[in-house]
């Protein structure tokens, strides 16, 4: 992910990019350090993650901020988890704060695109340890039947027991409804 940016040449001894040894960088390199995998981030996003107090990069005697390796990766951590994870800065805030005591965290995964409802309901794929299936997964009807492996008589008799995880009037499931057939004991 680090690199030196086009234009410019290094200063001696300097390989030019954050990941030197105790280099410091300004916020123009670290934009073109980050631009590759988050092309829509700016400046004034930067700025206001600091504001928020999510990174605290030095300051120079005159004001410039001064970023090293250790905040373009956070910033980068950040930026992932807005991206991927859709977590509020509240969130992340308090997940950098326990990181930075030193314990574990534990992000839930989405699921992948392209992976199968059977992979994301079974937690295989980009689950997390501990095989849970990602909480924001939603499945169709045909889905749910391909899912659980039974047809529409079934699944319409599972029903007949009771909530399967949908709101009235929709089609949707939930994560839940998709394993939840497997996990009654009725007989087959």
């Amino acid at each position: 992910m680090l690199r030196t940016p086009t234009g410019g040449a290094p200063k001696k001894g300097a390989a030019g990019t954050a990941g030197s040894a105790g280099q410091l960088v300004s916020i123009g390199t670290v934009l073109n350090l980050l631009r590759d995998e988050f092309p829509e981030v700016t400046i004034s996003k930067i700025r206001f993650l600091e504001a928020e107090g999510l990174v605290e990069p030095r300051r120079t005697p005159s004001g410039y901020r001064k970023f090293s390796t250790g905040d373009v990766e956070r910033l980068a951590r950040i930026l992932r988890l807005q991206r991927d994870h859709y977590l509020p800065l509240k969130v992340i805030r308090e997940q950098l704060d326990a990181l930075d005591r030193g314990e574990q965290v534990r992000i839930p995964a989405p699921a992948a695109h392209g992976e199968s409802v059977e992979g994301a309901a079974r937690g295989g794929g980009s689950g997390e340890a501990g095989g849970e299936p990602p909480a924001a997964a939603r499945v169709g009807r045909a889905e749910l039947i391909a899912a659980a492996e039974v047809d529409e008589a079934q699944l319409a008799e599972w029903e007949s027991y009771g909530p399967s995880g949908t709101r009235t009037g929709s089609s949707r499931r939930s994560p839940a409804a998709v394993s939840t057939p497997r996990r009654w004991p009725w007989p087959a």
